[in-house]
């Protein structure tokens, strides 16, 4: 009967790990430096004193060495960068914390009107604004001026009473001859309660629970 052997680890190979942090390009840079830094001093140690190592060669491994270490650093620097531009950013976006920006997000209604700013196709003649509950349905339509730069909606129905507090989106439909030209959404505005780093990105929180990119505002005033 065959006799089995179990292999253990290699002891040398175990003593030689080394444990590395930092995001996974970084790990992976890191250990691609360090294998290249045991396989030279490893080269260096075992080469034939008859053949030596080509001087040349030698001072181009060395150079290659040189530009594995510079691109490490190079990362580490750029991770330091960004983290204290973001930290720059999200200090600058917590004063608007409080305050109102448009933007084209769904707006949290809870009795207080809501500011919507339409845009019209420029070839229209008239223009409808149409107001849709979170479900996607259709709640309010009504007519507005092709020269009006704000809309208030009150969020009252037909017979004055408030409706439902919730989000609501609006857009504005531009027509001419009775045809429809487009179907555009419509910015609103809408109060920021927080701003935060989400997956490395900054974001920012509104009362309702939405969350939208500073890079989609296109307005920010006093909180009403």
């Amino acid at each position: 009967m065959m006799e089995t052997q179990s292999v253990q680890p290699n002891s040398s190979t175990t003593s030689n790990t080394t444990q590395t942090s930092g995001t996974p390009e970084k790990r992976a840079l890191t250990s691609d430096f360090e294998t290249f830094l045991n396989m030279l001093t490893a080269q260096a140690r075992n080469q034939d004193p008859l053949e030596p190592l080509d001087g040349a060669e030698y001072a181009a491994q060395l150079a290659q060495f040189s530009m594995v270490e510079q691109q490490v650093k190079t990362n580490d620097t750029l991770a330091t960068l960004m983290t204290q531009m973001g930290n720059s950013d999200i200090a600058e976006l917590s004063s608007w914390v409080g305050k109102d920006v448009r933007a084209i997000a769904p707006a949290h209604y809870s009795g207080d009107p809501i500011t919507v700013t339409p845009e019209f196709a420029a070839t229209a003649d008239r223009a409808e604004l149409v107001v849709r509950d979170s479900t996607g349905t259709i709640v309010e339509r009504k007519a507005i001026g092709l020269s009006e730069k704000q809309v208030t909606w009150t969020g009252l129905d037909s017979s004055d009473n408030k409706r439902p507090t919730g989000l609501y989106s609006f857009s504005v439909e531009s027509y001419k001859e009775d045809s429809l030209l487009q179907d555009q959404s419509a910015a609103t505005y809408n109060s920021i309660v927080e701003a935060q780093i989400q997956n490395g990105q900054i974001t920012l929180v509104l009362e309702g629970g939405q969350v939208i990119l500073p890079s989609v505002v296109t307005g920010v005033r006093a909180g009403s």
